[in-house]
Formats: C-alpha cells, sequence, structure tokens
C-alpha cells in the first residue's frame, strides 16, 4: 500500500472511532456539553480543516494533472461531498454552541445533523478507500506518491509542528469519554476479591449459561461450604434434584424479566440463614447471570431501638 493512502485511511479509521464515541455521547438524554464542544473542535479542527486540505491541496490536484477530471467522475463527487461536509459542520457548530451555552432545545435537531453528518462522511470514506484510492494508486508514479506524502506532512506541520500527535490524543481522549466505566474499574483485583471476601453474607455468581462462575469466602467459615469444584459445573447439579424445577423457575424468570429477587429462609442451629437470589443485568438491561447471597440474620433480627454514630 502506497505510504500516502496509509496515512489518510488511517485519518479514516481514527475519524469513524470518533464518530463511534459521538454517537454514544449523543445516545444520552442530555450529552456531556464539554464532549460536543471537543467533538466539534476535532471536526473543524482536524477532519475538516487539516484531513480534507491534505486531499484538496495535494492528493485531488495532482490526480487532476494525471487525467482524472474534477469535473465528472469520482473526483467530482469526492469534492462535492467535502463541501455538503462543511454546510453540515457549519450546522452543527451553531447548535454546538448554542447546546454548549445552555440552550437543550436544540439537541434533537443537533442529534439529527449530527446524524447527517456521520451519514455522509462513513459513505465518503468508503467511497474514497474502495474506489477513489486504488484508482490513485494507478495513476500516480512513485515520485508522486512522494510528493503526496510531503503535502500531507506539510499540512499538519503548517497548524503546528505537533499538529499529528495533538488531534491524534484528542481523538483518543474523545473515544474514551464515552466509556463510562465502574467505579471498581480502578480497583486492584486483590482489593476487589478482599472486600467481597469482607461483606457479611456469602457471595455466588452463576453466569448467564447456569453456569457457576464465582463464590465468595472460600477460606473463611461458611454457612453453606463448598469448594473449586463447584467452579464450572451447571447450577443445577449444585442442589438437590427435587428443588432443581425451582431453581429453573428462578433463573427462567429472571432471564424473562420476570421478578427482581427470590428469597428464601431457615434455621440452622442458632443461625436464621437468609437466602436471596437476585438477576444480575448489563447497562443496556440483558442478562447476565445470577446473584445468590447468604446471610446469617439472627442478630440482626435481635436489635431494637438505636445506635447512632
Amino acid at each position: 500500500m502506497s505510504e500516502w493512502k496509509e496515512l489518510l485511511m488511517l485519518d479514516h479509521e481514527t475519524h469513524e472511532k470518533v464518530f463511534d464515541a459521538g454517537e454514544k455521547a449523543f445516545a444520552a438524554s442530555k450529552p456531556d456539553r464539554t464532549m460536543v464542544k471537543e467533538l466539534l473542535r476535532y471536526f473543524v479542527e482536524y477532519l475538516d480543516g487539516c484531513h480534507n486540505k491534505k486531499e484538496e491541496d495535494h492528493l485531488f490536484p495532482l490526480l487532476e494533472e494525471r487525467g482524472i477530471p474534477s469535473r465528472g467522475g469520482p473526483l467530482a463527487v469526492m469534492l462535492a461531498e467535502h463541501a455538503s461536509s462543511k454546510e453540515l459542520l457549519a450546522k452543527l457548530r451553531t447548535l454546538g454552541g448554542a447546546y454548549g451555552s445552555g440552550d437543550d432545545g436544540v439537541l434533537d435537531e443537533l442529534r439529527g445533523v449530527y446524524g447527517e453528518y456521520v451519514a455522509l462522511l462513513k459513505q465518503h470514506f468508503w467511497k474514497e478507500n474502495d474506489i477513489l484510492y486504488p484508482m490513485a494508486e494507478q495513476a500516480l508514479s512513485l515520485a508522486d506518491g512522494e510528493k503526496v506524502v510531503e503535502g500531507i506532512r506539510a499540512t499538519e506541520i503548517a497548524i503546528s509542528p505537533d499538529a499529528h500527535a495533538r488531534y491524534y490524543k484528542l481523538a483518543d481522549e474523545l473515544m474514551r469519554w464515552g466509556e463510562v466505566k465502574d467505579l471498581c474499574y480502578n480497583l486492584d483485583y486483590e482489593v476487589l476479591g478482599a472486600i467481597l471476601n469482607t461483606l457479611p453474607l456469602e457471595l455466588s455468581f452463576v453466569d448467564a449459561n447456569d453456569t457457576v462462575r464465582y463464590f465468595s469466602h472460600e477460606n473463611h467459615p461458611k454457612i453453606f461450604p463448598r469448594s473449586r469444584g463447584a467452579i464450572g459445573m451447571q447450577v443445577q447439579n449444585c442442589h438437590p434434584q427435587k428443588s432443581v424445577h425451582l431453581v429453573n423457575e428462578i433463573l427462567a424468570d429472571f432471564k424473562a424479566g420476570k421478578r427482581d429477587v427470590a428469597e428464601f429462609w431457615l434455621d440452622a442451629g442458632d443461625k436464621k440463614v437468609h437466602i436471596r437470589y437476585w438477576p444480575v443485568r448489563g447497562t443496556h438491561g440483558e442478562y447476565l447471570g445470577c446473584l445468590e447471597t447468604v446471610q446469617d440474620i439472627a442478630a440482626i433480627q435481635k436489635l431494637e431501638g438505636q445506635k447512632r454514630l
């Protein structure tokens, strides 16, 4: 692959990842205003103000010199789509500025124009990658290709010596912006395990395929002792045969979204054992598995009055 083609296609790939980050942001009821501002800055300063100029100032004129007309044909289509994207970007800047200033009334229109902008450019990049660039590789000599690469570098340096690195860093930040990680993301693995083992109840987790994946308090006294041999077993095989139908009923209800908890309690010597099953769901409501909690609540039942901190 020609170096100039690699550089421009890498831009396309990066732009499309930023598009996806923006789509995730706009899916929220109220997108982060700073995220929207930085997203539009990337489009204005890098996608339109740098990437498109690499093509318009260096690749396209050289293609015209080599016999590919700018009136009619793929090159004309690319230039027309650059113009259309610029018009949509102007609308985005106006709407984005209003939204950034606190006007939530423009949000629906902003989402709509963003969708048009992204749809246009995704198709545009596909046409360039699969139609125009292969045609250009046939038309350009090795020296021509080196000239385009020089032009690409010069376009970036004209903005600033670190423009390429700076805008790719911004792209990376935008991609990560939409990834709202759970608070446990920054916890060390051993710390998280220790926290779970410190809870005053025992935990067991069965995944969406009814396979036992985890239990807590492995090296601590347990109400219901179990060994590592349980890991990987189907949960139905961990219960007496006479209760398997009830296990299946609970799991089926959880998967269907019919209930949010199933609970039982029993006496075991001086313990009052409270057993609960909970459906575990992902950020979009998808069923991830079932969590069992087992707790001795005898001491809790005896609490009276108040004891404040």
